[in-house]
């Protein structure tokens, strides 16, 4: 039931143990009974003992963030908390975050962490230390650079290339594409969500502030014609405006202005999905000649169809059996469900051999540079949830990175960020080479539900930020952050999971500080 009806529950509950105890007294007490007056001074025991029960539960994560949840605990919690705050930074001792640091208005929960300064601002892992990244430049590309088409596959899983299903290939094509390229295994989004994810790729950085350097400005800047093929509105979350990618665009195509020709009836923005064969028609009447190739190209293609629910009326049934209809997708359903995301990514499939069989009548094909990613997974139920964004784990987070020229993948864990670079060094720029480790969060970067990190062969650690908890992949339990014994090799891990929190935190900062005073008349 909801809050109000509990409330109700109690309100009517009380009242009738009242009007009982009323008549009982009357019925049975052997002498009269005249109630004693209410004295102020009876209620200072529950006015005490209130923020003493509060101030206890707040040092329990479950208790903190269950009374933040609760309008009546809520008004008393927020009572308590604007009291306790002495120093005026927006936490006290009885929040869901307890500061800490109560008479230092620059350290709290969820500040940004200055590095180098010897202070721990946020109290999480110690005093930030890391070199700055060097600040990003245009690629500087040779005097004939290649082609480059850039495919996104919506909500496409790692393990989507080379499966079988019903004793078919779902992937023929992407798998042919991997084997004579370069492609990897250990491929992830840094957040579950498409418009966090396509900022990052396109920026290389995981929260990129409008006007930051991006592939499109690049190649902009290198004098390539960009053409844009979206099954989504890339207005949407403000990717264009971040990335630049409509004011960089010669031909721009997507749901928005193909609304009329939307696969469902929802015309809501975020509800916005067009077949990707008639993105195939769009991309056709600009780009269809040989004398359109004669200045490099750059084509991005974002190809909608394995987005929820993964079939729509112009979907082709590639794979044995029907899809699945929206109102029968269920855990129970889960075979039927499986068997409509397949197909859905084999018709993506279909798709991108479609784009490539377009490169070859056009013999630009080995003049053009191809790869294909995605901007998350998506979980089936085979970890308990349906959709993306809600877990740090292989099947929401980790995604198929293929370039179709072999030795341009490097080896190890890649992010979103680390694309853009790798793209850039394939068309002949000099870039950094990847971390070999990625970041991940749930939730804003300012203030995660959870943050992740993988190395090399998928090893995780996870800390979920309301109970300070850290997980280590191939151990059944958490150990409180507190608890890791100083010095360790979990205390360590912990702390670089942590640092590279606060380092992307202080990066995106920094980037809006520039970007501001760049801006400032």
């Amino acid at each position: 039931m909801d809050e109000a009806g509990l409330l109700a529950i109690a309100a009517a509950g009380a009242g009738l143990t009242y009007w009982l105890a009323r008549k009982a007294v009357k019925r049975f007490a052997p002498v009269r009974v005249t109630p004693a007056p209410l004295r102020y001074r009876h209620m200072l025991v529950p006015a005490l003992a209130l923020p003493l029960l509060l101030a206890g539960a707040a040092r329990m994560a479950d208790p903190r963030f269950a009374l933040a949840r609760f309008t009546a605990p809520w008004l008393a919690v927020s009572a308590l908390e604007g009291a306790s705050d002495v120093d005026h930074d927006g936490y006290g001792w009885f929040g869901a975050r307890v500061d800490r640091f109560p008479f230092d208005p620059a350290r709290h929960p969820l500040a940004l962490d200055v590095p180098g300064n010897g202070i721990d601002e946020d109290g999480y892992g110690g005093d930030l230390i890391f070199a700055a990244p060097p600040p990003a430049v245009p690629a500087r590309l040779p005097g004939r650079p290649d082609h480059l088409v850039l495919i996104v596959l919506e909500s496409a899983r790692a393990d989507a290339i080379g499966r079988r299903f019903g004793g078919r290939e779902v992937t023929p094509n992407l798998n042919r594409l991997a084997r004579s390229g370069s492609s990897s295994r250990e491929a992830y989004s840094h957040v579950g969500f498409t418009t966090a994810s396509l900022k990052s790729l396109f920026a290389g950085s995981l929260d990129p502030a409008p006007g930051a350097p991006s592939l499109f400005r690049d190649l902009k800047w290198a004098g390539y014609r960009i053409g844009i093929f979206s099954g989504q509105p890339e207005s949407f979350g403000d990717i264009s405006e971040v990335v630049g990618m409509r004011a960089a665009a010669d031909v721009f195509v997507d749901a928005e202005m193909l609304k009329d020709e939307r696969a469902f009836g929802f015309a809501a923005q975020g509800s916005l999905l067009v077949d990707g064969r008639k993105l195939l028609r769009e991309f056709d009447r600009h780009f269809a000649r040989p004398a359109d190739w004669a200045r490099p190209n750059f084509a991005y293609f974002n190809f909608q169809e394995a987005h929820f629910p993964y079939a729509h009326p112009a979907t082709m049934c590639i794979l044995p059996g029907l899809p699945i209809a929206r109102a029968d997708i269920s855990a129970a359903n889960r075979a039927a469900l499986e068997r409509t995301y397949w197909n859905a990514i084999a018709y993506d499939d279909w798709l991108v051999g479609q784009v490539l069989a377009r490169l070859d009548r056009l013999g630009v094909r080995e003049q053009t540079l191809v790869a294909v990613t995605s901007d998350h997974g998506e979980s089936l139920f085979d970890d308990g949830f349906l959709g993306h964004g809600h877990m740090i784990n292989s099947q929401q987070t980790q995604i198929p990175f293929i370039i179709g020229r072999p030795g341009l993948v490097p080896a190890g864990p890649i992010g979103l960020a680390d694309m853009r670079a790798i793209l850039r060094a394939a068309l002949g720029a000099t870039t950094p080479a990847p971390r070999g480790i990625v970041f991940q969060h749930i939730g804003p970067l300012s203030d995660p539900a959870a943050l992740g990190m993988v190395g090399p062969g998928g090893a995780r650690t996870l800390v979920t930020m309301e109970d300070e908890m850290v997980s280590f992949s191939g151990r059944e339990r958490a150990i409180a952050l507190k608890a890791l014994p100083p010095g360790s090799r979990d205390a360590r891990q912990a702390k670089q999971l942590l640092d590279l929190w606060a380092r992307e935190r202080w990066i995106a900062h920094a980037a809006r500080r520039r970007n501001q005073v760049a801006v400032r008349p």
